[in-house]
């Protein structure tokens, strides 16, 4: 009988053991979690890391020429040379028919 009753009394000891390891607080539940975060953490972290590479690469090409400086001017700002004529084509509206 004190045997059954040690056995259960192991049984349950290991069965509240094994709930703190998997779902506690440190446990692997959380440790999955935290791997995950950390991964996403990551990817965020190399694509901010691409696009101040590519930003910085943009800073250097305006400081250093003018045909950088020239086409930030046409491309973003709408410039134009002087003697240039400038012709803006309007979208066809969605559903006119190509005549």
């Amino acid at each position: 009988m004190i045997g059954r009753l040690l056995i259960l009394l192991l049984l349950a000891l290991f069965a509240v053991l094994q709930q703190r390891l998997w779902l506690g607080s440190g446990g692997l539940t959380e440790l999955r979690h935290l791997r995950q975060t950390e991964q996403q953490q990551q990817q965020r972290l190399h694509k901010l890391k691409e696009r101040n590479a590519h930003m910085a690469a943009e800073v250097r090409e305006l400081k250093t020429g003018l045909e950088a400086v020239e086409a930030h001017a046409r491309g973003r700002l709408g410039l134009i040379r002087e003697g240039e004529v400038y012709y803006q084509v309007p979208d066809p509206e969605p559903g006119a028919s190509p005549d």
